[in-house]
């Protein structure tokens, strides 16, 4: 605690120029700072501070100490902080960026959520859009796909797999295709990402030369649960996540094709800003979704365009 209180006596003295001021802070009199500076310098050896009549500079030793003493003392000062986050209530706003097609499966949860925090104020953005966490002051978002921002946190949870679905209506219609080639000439539901405008490409494995199917796109769409819709009405075949398609698979309204000739793995995201420390409000909702939501045993998962 001796050399502790030395070193903060010292990044005192050298960040406000005096003993007196470095004293006023540390609520200690100015001769008991001069004493611990002088108490470390003899301890390292070396002389940190010059001292005259009029001022106190640093030494170019002294100057390099200072630079890891500062950041010392901000590690520490980032531990308190951290503890004391630790044991603290969670409170206060919590704002979500969450896509649209979420909604039914994310709100079931959230009775619980805020049965065990009552006092933090959830602030849901339902928007299919990829947000920027840090310029939209969001604490929270959830993604998929690439993450190229390193200033943010992530947490990886569900994974998930891509799927070619289409209504028995239009397999009835059309026929179903076999294999990468039989798609030729098929109506095709396309998912537009809102970002990029770009296609999705579908996660089709061609055969060695084989070539790229040509579909009719009939329909494009830049939200995921409108494209379940076109292609359970019949439009044609669209790509479907597994976690939006598996009620109506197993109540027969539609039906996969191509599922050997598919590699298609995803992979759920938490994100948040890259503070040094977590608020007990982001902490508690990571950690609640990551065991409530999006757990390996769970089936309710919410659909997340990718951030392409």
């Amino acid at each position: 605690m001796d050399r502790l209180s030395g070193l903060t006596a010292f990044v005192r003295t050298a960040d406000l120029g005096s003993f007196v001021a470095a004293g006023r802070v540390l609520g200690l009199s100015a001769s008991a700072v001069g004493k611990a500076v002088t108490t470390l310098e003899r301890e390292l050896g070396v002389r940190l501070l010059q001292r005259s009549t009029r001022s106190i500079r640093l030494t170019e030793e002294g100057r390099l100490f200072h630079e890891r003493c500062r950041r010392i003392l901000d590690d520490l000062d980032d531990a308190e902080a951290s503890l004391a986050d630790a044991v603290a209530t969670p409170r206060g706003r919590l704002r979500v960026s969450v896509p649209i097609v979420s909604y039914h499966l994310l709100l079931p949860v959230l009775p619980e959520f805020v049965r065990r925090y009552p006092e933090i104020e959830l602030d849901l953005d339902f928007n299919d859009r990829i947000v920027d966490l840090i310029d939209e002051e969001v604490d929270v978002a959830i993604r998929s796909g690439v993450l190229p921002d390193s200033r943010l946190m992530t947490r990886a949870l569900r994974p998930f797999q891509l799927l070619l679905c289409a209504a028995p209506s239009y397999l009835r219609e059309h026929g179903r295709p076999e294999c990468p080639r039989d798609l030729e000439g098929h109506h095709a539901v396309r998912f537009r990402f809102p970002n990029s405008r770009k296609l999705q490409e579908w996660p089709i494995t061609l055969p060695p030369e084989g070539k790229e199917p040509r579909l009719k796109t009939v329909l494009n769409c830049n939200n995921m649960e409108a494209l379940g819709g076109a292609v359970l009405s019949g439009l044609g075949i669209g790509c479907l996540p597994d976690f939006l398609a598996r009620h109506h698979l197993r109540d027969g309204r539609l039906h996969t094709v191509l599922d050997a000739h598919l590699d298609a793995p995803g992979q759920f995201h938490l994100l948040w800003p890259s503070n040094r420390h977590l608020s007990p409000k982001v902490r508690v909702f990571v950690d609640f979704l990551s065991e409530r939501l999006f757990a390996d045993r769970c089936e309710n998962v919410p659909a997340i365009q990718a951030a392409q």
